[in-house]
C-alpha cells in the first residue's frame, strides 16, 4: 500500500510538471521551477516519497530536514551563514527523537515486554565480551548493551514457548544472537551508521512463538542467526 502511494505521488509529480510546462508553451500561464532554491526540491521530494513508501526512518528524516533547512536559507527565512551551523544540531535532535520512539518497538512487543517484566535479565559488555547460553532453560527475554564490546547470545538450546522481547543497544560494538529454528523474529531497529542483519530462515511450524527485537545501532550492529 505504501509503495503504491509512493508511486502515485511520483506519477502525480511528473504529470504536474508536464501540465505546467505544456500550459506555458500554449500561453495559458507562466510556469517555472527555477525559483530561488529550486534545486533543494531534488533533496526534499525524494525524501518525502521515501517517508511515504518506507515510513519515518532516521535517514530520510535527516535528508528532508536538511533539504527544508537549505530551502529556508535560499528564501532568506534563515541567515545563510547559520545553515551549516544548524545542520549538525538538527541531525542530533532527529537521532535522539528516533532513538526514543523507534527504540520502543511495535505495540505487540511492548505488550510482551510488559507481561514478562521482572523475568528478564540485563547484560552489558563495555570494552569486553560476554557469551550467554541457556541450555534447557526457559528464556523470557533480555536487555543487551554492547559499548566498544561484544555479546554472543545463544538461544538454540533454550526453551522459548511464548512471545518474548529482546532489547539491544550496540554502540561501537556488536551483538550476535543465535535463535532456535522454531521461532519467528520481528525486528524494529534504529540504525545510525550500523544495522541489524536477520539471517534466520522462515520457521517450519505453524504459529511459532515470536522474538521481538527492538534495536538501536550506533556505529554498531546486530546479527541474528
Amino acid at each position: 500500500m505504501r509503495h503504491s502511494l509512493g508511486n502515485a505521488l511520483w506519477g502525480i509529480f511528473f504529470i504536474a510538471l508536464g501540465v505546467g510546462f505544456g500550459g506555458q508553451v500554449m500561453g495559458y500561464w507562466h510556469f517555472s521551477l527555477f525559483f530561488s532554491g529550486w534545486w533543494t526540491l531534488i533533496i526534499i521530494i525524494p525524501s518525502i516519497i521515501s517517508i511515504v513508501q518506507n515510513g519515518f526512518r532516521t535517514g530520510n528524516c535527516i535528508v528532508l530536514a536538511i533539504g527544508v533547512l537549505l530551502l529556508l536559507g535560499e528564501q532568506d527565512f534563515i541567515n545563510g551563514h547559520l545553515i551549516g551551523e544548524l545542520i549538525f544540531p538538527l541531525i542530533l535532535v532527529i537521532i535522539g527523537v528516533s532513538i526514543i520512539f523507534r527504540g520502543r518497538g511495535s505495540r505487540r512487543s511492548r505488550e510482551v515486554k510488559l507481561l514478562t517484566q521482572g523475568e528478564t535479565q540485563d547484560y552489558t559488555a563495555i570494552f569486553g565480551s560476554q557469551e550467554l547460553r541457556f541450555p534447557g532453560e526457559s528464556f523470557r527475554g533480555a536487555t543487551l548493551t554492547a559499548v566498544f564490546g561484544g555479546i554472543d547470545l545463544d538461544l538454540r538450546d533454550a526453551l522459548i514457548t511464548e512471545d518474548i522481547t529482546i532489547t539491544t543497544t550496540s554502540i561501537f560494538g556488536g551483538i550476535d544472537i543465535n535463535v532456535p529454528s522454531n521461532v519467528r523474529v520481528d525486528v524494529s531497529s534504529t540504525p545510525i551508521f550500523g544495522g541489524v542483519s536477520d539471517k534466520t530462515p522462515r520457521p517450519a511450524v505453524a504459529n511459532p512463538p515470536t522474538i521481538y527485537l527492538n534495536s538501536v545501532c550506533i556505529f554498531g550492529g546486530v546479527d541474528i542467526l
